[in-house]
């Protein structure tokens, strides 16, 4: 059901189809698509994504105002309107609006509306369904609601009003996430460096770059408080976690800022493959010995041993300490700013796209040692702190996910004519933010 007035038009009476190629390669303004984010030049995203065709002959040329969309990832948000004249990738299908019929930005929110998304997805062909390519014959044929350009105009004024408001409280939360994650490696790097007792009288580490701590903590090397360092294995394995009966081999994304993640590991071929030496148990200290220059050495303790026996890659190594030091505080301490400065210091390879440590960097590493018993104490204050910030971080999380809902849901309901915005009137109160949180945790 749709209003009176409104007509329903098959999109080639919407959109045109723009398929001219950059024959002569005269334009170099290579444009890309990122999933939520839209159409950006292609030196502004960064090293990420598809990279830049050497021959741009074959590509697509855009203009300012035409609406780009990537074939194989529309359904998760792979589209948007250019604000550049340039040229894309072949497999985008571009489309220009017909503006005796439709305002553009309009047939943006029409692309925008997620029910139009899913239904489109269904004559993609692909073997991923989230990849599932689709092409202009299966736009041009899909029926769309076309209102009164009058009325477009008061729908896009609405969205636009109404979206902004929303936007911006996700980037508050956003920030939020960002100002807890500042605090949990504050607490961290604290912790570790002062104890959890204020008074406690200090003395100098001789460490410039660690400064004070305290009076009666020693500061050596890790090496002091390692039995051996493991190093795992490459076998050959398939690129999916074990089921049960099977035997696995984990991937490096497995160690991450102090969480184990069993399901990140791979499926041996066979069960000859194993090396029993090399198993994870409860109790374990990883620590990753290759990866971007942000995650190398990243480290983790396994809290539970996993379900189905699974062995250590040899991107990863073991650290077998003595009964000096607790895994976990030792663990908190390599992920702590002051771990992140040696292991910055020491990070090398060709690439620095793929940073590597060796043993003989980690047995170098300075490490701060409490007693044990303070060791532990520091072990779950951090613990409980952990906890408290992770169920702050969720919550705007999930607050995130309710705002982003609530704004496909308006986008859905103003094109599709579910909501009458015809004598809507943008509110000149100062109070809109808060009106559309009270909305949304309503």
């Amino acid at each position: 059901m749709v209003p009176t007035g409104w007509d329903i038009l098959p999109c080639r009476a919407a959109v045109k189809n723009i398929s001219e190629k950059n024959d002569d390669s005269r334009i170099q303004n290579y444009l890309s698509l990122m999933a939520n984010v839209g159409v950006i030049r292609y030196e502004d995203k960064g090293d990420i994504g598809n990279k830049k065709p050497d021959d741009l002959s074959k590509c697509k040329i855009v203009k300012k105002g035409n609406l780009v969309i990537n074939s194989m990832n529309y359904a998760i948000g792979s589209y948007g309107m250019s604000d550049f004249d340039g040229v894309c990738s072949p497999v985008y299908i571009v489309l220009d609006a017909n503006t005796d019929v439709i305002e553009q930005r309009f047939a943006l929110r029409v692309f925008e509306n997620s029910p139009f998304q899913k239904y489109l997805a269904t004559f993609g062909n692909g073997i991923l369904a989230h990849r599932a390519a689709i092409n202009w014959d299966d736009i041009k044929g899909a029926y769309i609601p076309i209102p009164p350009k009058c009325e477009q105009r008061k729908i896009l004024h609405f969205l636009d009003h109404e979206t902004a408001k929303i936007d911006t409280l996700i980037e508050k939360q956003q920030q939020l996430i960002e100002l807890l994650k500042e605090k949990r490696q504050a607490v961290i790097s604290h912790a570790v460096t002062k104890g959890l007792n204020p008074d406690a009288p200090m003395k100098d580490s001789g460490v410039e770059w660690l400064g004070e701590v305290p009076k009666h903590w020693d500061v050596l090397s890790i090496q002091r408080v390692l039995q051996k360092i493991e190093q795992g294995s490459s076998p050959v394995a398939q690129n999916r976690a074990p089921q049960e009966g099977e035997f696995g081999v984990l991937k490096i994304s497995a160690v991450k800022k102090g969480c184990f993640n069993a399901q990140e590991s791979k499926t041996l071929d066979s069960f000859s493959q194993y090396e029993p030496k090399f198993r994870i148990i409860q109790g374990d200290l990883l620590v990753t010995r290759a990866n971007t220059p942000s995650l190398v050495a990243n480290a983790c303790v396994v809290n539970k041993e996993p379900k189905n026996p699974i062995m250590m890659c040899d991107l990863i190594y073991r650290l077998v300490t003595t009964n000096k030091i607790n895994n976990h505080f030792l663990c908190a301490w390599l992920l702590s700013n002051f771990g992140r400065i040696q292991v910055e210091a020491d990070a090398r390879g060709s690439s620095m796209t793929m940073a590597k440590v060796s043993q003989g960097h980690i047995k170098s590493w300075l490490t701060v040692l409490p007693p044990l018993n303070e060791q532990n104490e520091i072990v779950v204050y951090l613990k409980q702190s952990d906890k408290k910030l992770s169920q702050l971080i969720c919550q705007a999380e999930n607050a995130i996910e309710l705002l982003k809902e609530r704004r496909t849901a308006l986008i859905s309901a103003a094109v599709t004519g579910k909501i009458d915005v015809r004598n809507w009137v943008a509110p000149t109160t100062s109070s809109d933010t808060n009106e559309a949180a009270q909305e949304v945790t309503a």
